[in-house]
């Protein structure tokens, strides 16, 4: 009976999370519960600025179109009004249901169009100086996005059954962190970067376990997740102060300066951290299976073979997905963008003006942020494919005749044989 060589023990890929990364997990999941507890808002309602008016649901019972009088054609030519009239609503909730009240039809850039049967949002101003106190502001749109979501929902379930499940409990539980725990504590006064930093760690630390489950894939995506996420947070303070940027650029956060004490600057590191995060935890998820697959795939392959054939997926993921991320910045800019078109300016002013060099300081810092997580989690992934030693099954030895052309090795069914680069006569042409 042949022996077998210590060269031909195959390794099979372990799926249980090695212990060396419990020592990076742990003490991060416990820094991330102290700042929970620790940033969690308590006072928000005593910031809350009153006078602007409380919005509440109405129906449209009917329309009345008149001609604009010719007294108010300079006011309405500056409101760019088009249509003049009155709007009977009847208030659907609050103190006030079942009243019927008449407001002016909407005006100017943007205004709802509204016909008879609209459900539509109203400001109730009691102490408006002008003497009326509704005015309509908006459609209501919570049944149309209530069937959105419904649509979105189901098709992602079909798709993808149970995981489809726990992508949306990973959903939910990321829209409760930012809406229950970063904005607010926001508005209660604290640092926008830390908020950000400790909320994008537990997005990640729940949504990744939740939506994956608790494996070596997920243990390798998360810490190449916080790490590369640390780097962005260093690299994009590094761009703002060096463009020294402030972080007001329009309208809204203008008002949002005037009316709240925030350090906008760090709002706007904070932004560019949470937007970086969603593209970034996919790289490194994407990565980590790549290499785990690789590894089932060849077990006998070491760490560097790993690392080198993870990362001739990471660069095609990366370039795709870099290009994903600067077009999703420039969507969201992109009225911006023709606005500044249509001004005709200089391209240098353009490109200086913190607005858009804001827009640039975001895809810069995420991108680069991006680039870092595809060999940081390759790396982890594949010094941590941890093996257990397993003898070949021994076989006899067959004879052959001399004059017996050799056969065409084939791999068998079960896998145990799989080919290595070197050994296949036959390798894939990417392994070349």
């Amino acid at each position: 009976m042949n022996q077998v060589h210590p060269n031909h023990a195959h390794a099979v890929p372990n799926d249980a999370v090695p212990r060396a990364a419990l020592w990076i997990l742990v003490p991060a999941a416990a820094a991330t519960l102290l700042g929970l507890l620790l940033l969690w808002p308590h006072d928000v309602e005593d910031t809350a600025i009153e006078g602007y008016g409380t919005e509440v649901d109405g129906h449209v019972l009917s329309v009345h179109e008149t001609e604009c009088e010719a007294a108010d054609a300079e006011l309405n030519e500056q409101l760019q009004a088009t249509v003049c009239g009155d709007v009977v609503v009847r208030i659907t909730e609050g103190d006030l249901a079942d009243q019927e009240i008449v407001v002016d039809i909407p005006s100017g850039p943007g205004a709802p169009v509204v016909a008879a049967g609209d459900d539509v949002i109203l400001i109730h101003t009691p102490d408006s100086v002008s003497g009326q106190q509704f005015h309509l502001i908006d459609h209501d749109r919570s049944s149309a996005l209530w069937a959105l979501v419904i649509a979105f929902a189901l098709a992602v379930i079909a798709f993808g059954r149970w995981k489809g499940v726990r992508s949306l409990a990973s959903l939910a539980v990321t829209f409760a962190i930012v809406l229950l725990f970063m904005v607010p504590a926001v508005l209660d006064g604290s640092s926008p970067m830390l908020v950000a930093t400790v909320g994008a760690a537990a997005i990640m630390l729940v949504s990744l376990y939740l939506a994956h489950g608790w494996n070596r894939t997920t243990t390798v995506a998360v810490i190449g997740t916080l790490a590369s996420l640390v780097l962005t947070v260093a690299l994009a303070e590094a761009a703002v102060r060096l463009a020294k940027l402030n972080g007001v650029l329009d309208e809204n956060t203008t008002n949002l300066a005037l009316q709240y004490p925030i350090d906008m600057s760090g709002l706007l590191l904070a932004g560019i951290l949470i937007g970086a995060l969603g593209v970034i935890d996919d790289v490194t998820v994407s990565q980590a299976a790549t290499v785990d697959e690789v590894a089932k795939a060849n077990p006998r392959w070491g760490a560097p073979r790993l690392f080198k054939s993870g990362m001739r997926v990471g660069r095609d993921h990366l370039t795709s997905v870099v290009n994903t991320l600067v077009l999703a910045y420039a969507g969201a800019s992109l009225p911006l963008l023709v606005l500044i078109s249509a001004a005709d300016r200089p391209l240098g002013q353009v490109l200086t003006s913190q607005t858009i060099a804001t827009e640039i300081v975001r895809s810069v810092a995420g991108t680069l942020g991006l680039i870092a997580a595809v060999p940081i989690t390759t790396w982890l992934a594949a010094h941590l494919a941890r093996r257990n030693p397993e003898p070949a099954a021994e076989k006899p030895e067959k004879a052959k005749a001399p004059d017996a052309k050799q056969a065409r090795p084939k791999p068998t069914e079960t896998g145990d044989d799989t080919w290595d680069g070197d050994d296949s006569p036959y390798p894939p042409s990417h392994l070349n």
